[in-house]
């Protein structure tokens, strides 16, 4: 059975028989070896940070299985985060053998860990992968002699292409094998045994000569010629630069925002919405009206609150094309290489907030969902920064769902509305980072981060990382969608929206000014972020109202899931405050903005 398994102690891992880890840097490109060899389908992220959660799953290897185990991506094994603990914690439970995933267009850096693995006496098979990129950049390695220096096997590979896959099962069924040349049932790397890798490493410092080591094998075993760097790797580097790098970072925004917004609304409009209205409500009405009498139950199926009407219109039609086109754009964004790059660039900027560039990343991910991003943030290398990090997210970033929601819901009006809530966000983002980087005590360390290659996406792995997502969406997503969706039709149908509407007057129509009607997203909200907002998509809004409803789910409590994570994560003190806060601030800025609205206008 495969299963996927969370970080903070790694125990439930650490018990298992016969298993064998899969070892690296971020960013190698162990998650494509994981799904090749197993079969699972572990998604791949082109950026430091994306295995925060091991993956584990089973391997067959001549007439054995064994359990293979995706640890989470570090540099070392020194503890100094959490994703190194975890690793030391895999490594010092034992294992039958380890699979180290190489970079060959970064070698150096990933040689220290490659030496680190052998104090552990385990059996070792490295694989080189991104041999393609190495030679795109003019880089030669010599693999047996590389060999030689670590004492292993070394398999050139494309993990992308399934280049290498059938050697690396190959030599490490040997490794596994029991007929050693030196007799040895399992060589545990023994210092005496001088067929052991261990042997001539041994007398090695246990720290700071590890860089020297690491160096002085890539200077002997790889050769590089300048005169190769390519037009794409050249553009990475300068994608770093103030210049052209800022004007680029704007370019792919804007491409990014068009895609998203043009696309999904073509798709809502020009081919989802017509079917929604013209071919599925219609069938359903007619299904049901066959053999049910007028009434509240009729009602709840197809009435203007319907399950059956409103869950496609608001979940299909309104939501969904706006998801597939964010993931359209940030899958390909994540793959090439350039989410890093941005990091680099913007790290004065984002040190201004009180966090460091990396950091970008994870805020970037809170746009697919809070969720991953805030789990994300372990690769931070201080609990204040997560804390940022993670508030920041709750307070000012739209989850896609929720974006998908509010663009449904502004581009029905002006056109600067959209721009204006952009605007609003990044305001909101500014200040509760900065806030919470006062009142939270700690530091925040220097940028260190892995920057990949600037690729073209593979499109088959592409392809395959796409429709995990979306079907993560669609699994993960819309089952509580449909449940605040039938919470939805039962207080229409049953009278009970309007009798809460009563009660929350003063607060939803003097103070926000928005009908009545629109408390049903400040309960459906807790759910689900999106369903804060879905239910104005159905109110015949004035544009003031529609911004004001906007700015309001923009801020508000992060939805049940968010707030477990936090809860999780940080305890139920620290959760409680920012779920408190973002309430409280949500409401206060709709309502001033509305007051303030009303007075000049």
């Amino acid at each position: 059975m495969n299963s996927s398994q969370s970080l903070p102690d790694g125990t439930a891992a650490l018990n298992h028989r016969n298993k064998i880890l899969l070892m690296g840097n971020p960013n190698v490109g162990k998650s494509i070896f994981f799904t090749e060899l197993t079969g699972v389908r572990a998604v791949s992220s082109n950026y430091a940070g994306t295995t925060v959660s091991f993956m584990e799953g089973s391997l067959t290897i001549g007439e054995k299985e064994y359990t293979l185990i995706d640890v989470p991506g570090t540099y070392s094994l020194k503890h100094t985060s959490e994703a190194e603990e975890v690793a030391a914690d895999f490594m010092e439970s034992g294992a039958r053998a380890v699979i180290c995933v190489l970079d060959a267009s970064n070698l150096e850096r990933n040689l220290r860990l490659a030496l680190e693995l052998r104090r552990y006496g385990i059996p070792l098979v490295y694989a080189l992968n991104l041999t393609d990129v190495a030679e795109r950049f003019g880089i030669n390695i010599n693999v047996k002699l590389l060999e030689q220096e670590l004492g292993a096997p070394v398999i050139p590979a494309v993990a992308v292409k399934k280049q290498g896959i059938a050697e690396l099962i190959e030599k490490l069924e040997y490794a596994l094998s029991e007929k050693k040349e030196n007799n040895c049932a399992l060589c545990h790397g023994c210092p005496s045994c001088p067929s052991s890798p261990s042997s001539h490493y041994s007398s090695q410092p246990e720290n700071g000569d590890v860089w020297t080591t690491a160096k002085e094998i890539n200077r002997r075993v790889s050769r590089k010629d300048a005169s190769h760097l390519s037009l794409i790797d050249k553009l990475g580097e300068n994608m770093m630069k103030p210049m052209p790098g800022i004007p680029i970072a704007i370019l792919v925004m804007a491409l990014l925002i068009g895609v998203v917004v043009g696309g999904g609304k073509a798709l809502e409009e020009l081919i989802l919405l017509p079917i929604v209205d013209f071919v599925i409500v219609p069938f359903f009405r007619a299904v049901f009206t066959s053999f049910l009498p007028e009434g509240v139950f009729l009602n709840i199926l197809v009435g203007e609150y319907g399950i059956f009407v409103i869950s496609f219109e608001w979940i299909l039609a309104l939501i969904f094309p706006y998801v597939l086109m964010f993931y359209v754009t940030f899958s390909f964004l994540e793959d090439s290489g350039y989410l890093p790059r941005i990091s680099v660039l913007f790290d004065n900027v984002m040190r201004k907030l009180g966090v460091q560039g990396g950091s970008l990343i994870h805020i970037m991910m809170g746009f697919g969902c809070a969720v991953p991003a805030i789990i994300g943030s372990r690769a931070a290398t201080s609990r204040k920064e997560r804390i940022v990090v993670s508030t920041a997210i709750c307070f000012a970033v739209p989850c896609i769902s929720q974006t998908g929601a509010l663009i449904a819901l502004l581009s029905a009006y002006e056109w600067w509305m959209l721009p204006a809530m952009a605007a609003l966000a990044f305001l909101l983002f500014s200040a509760a980072a900065l806030t919470a980087g006062k009142l939270v005590k700690g530091k925040v360390d220097p940028l260190l981060l892995e920057i990949p290659n600037l690729l073209i996406p593979e499109p088959k792995a592409y392809a395959r990382k796409l429709a995990i997502r979306m079907k993560h969406f669609l699994l993960e997503a819309e089952a509580p969608m449909l449940i605040a969706i039938i919470i939805a039709a039962l207080l229409k149908e049953t009278g009970l929206l309007e009798a809460i509407a009563v009660y929350a007057q003063p607060l939803v129509s003097r103070w926000l000014g928005l009908p009545p009607e629109a408390v049903a997203g400040l309960i459906l909200g807790i759910i689900r972020r999106e369903m804060s907002v879905a239910p104005l998509l159905a109110l015949d809004l004035t544009p003031l109202q529609a911004f004001v409803g906007g700015a309001v789910s923009l801020m508000y409590l992060p939805c049940l899931s968010v707030f477990g994570i936090l809860v999780k994560e940080f305890k139920l003190k620290v959760a409680a405050i920012i779920a408190v806060t973002t309430i409280a601030l949500a409401l206060l800025t709709g309502g001033l903005i509305n007051q303030a609205a009303r007075l000049f206008f």
